[in-house]
């Protein structure tokens, strides 16, 4: 996807009642984006000619989107609730660099961590591409529990990173997709940050 058609934008906080109309043929957990409890952001096409000519609450405009709250248990950590790519825009790091954005935003608000849990090993990766680190924790929908600091990417630790895929790998139910794609990370080191956009 070229990265010069897309933008980025906070639609709103949770106190603002942000919602979004995704297409549930297209995007993952899409009708977690119609409740208003949580606040919104999104990576949207745009006309690619260096303006912001996209409309980033137009639905059918929508690439990636997000959605996020503080944290029930510690006020000072952001929760990224959902964050859902289209079907078919996966695998440019849009994920990735709309976790980076939602982040600075978050920072901006005066959170101090973002944090978010994972159920499979492409949302990982992607996740350790924005800055997040895996924290050793598991949450009860069997999601390994990922931070970073608000202000900046989390430190690098190889070690925590490769326990987190081998978590994955002893699962039984794994598409054969992300099987080949645990082999092919057997011993590598984390991926390269993605750059944080800038955005409305």
């Amino acid at each position: 996807m070229d990265e010069s058609a897309v933008g980025y934008a906070l639609l709103g906080w949770p106190a603002d009642g942000p919602t979004l109309r995704l297409d549930h043929r297209r995007f993952a957990y899409a009708g977690k984006f119609v409740m208003s409890a949580t606040g919104k952001a999104v990576a949207y096409r745009t006309s690619g000619d260096g303006e912001d000519s996209g409309d980033p609450s137009d639905p059918e405009a929508v690439l990636a989107a997000a959605a996020f709250d503080a944290d029930r248990t510690d006020a000072g950590t952001c929760k990224i609730r959902y964050l859902t790519v289209r079907q078919d825009a996966r695998g440019g790091g849009l994920g990735a660099r709309l976790a980076r954005f939602v982040a600075a935003r978050a920072a901006d608000r005066g959170f101090e961590q973002v944090a978010i849990g994972v159920n499979n090993a492409f949302s990982y990766e992607a996740l350790h591409k924005a800055g997040f680190r895996w924290t050793g924790e598991t949450s009860g929908l069997a999601e390994l529990v990922l931070a970073r600091p608000a202000d900046r990417p989390a430190a690098v630790h190889p070690e925590a990173y490769r326990a987190g895929l081998d978590r994955f790998r002893e699962r039984d139910d794994l598409a054969a997709a992300e099987r080949e794609f645990l082999g092919g990370r057997r011993g590598a080191d984390p991926p390269a940050l993605v750059e944080c956009p800038s955005g409305l």
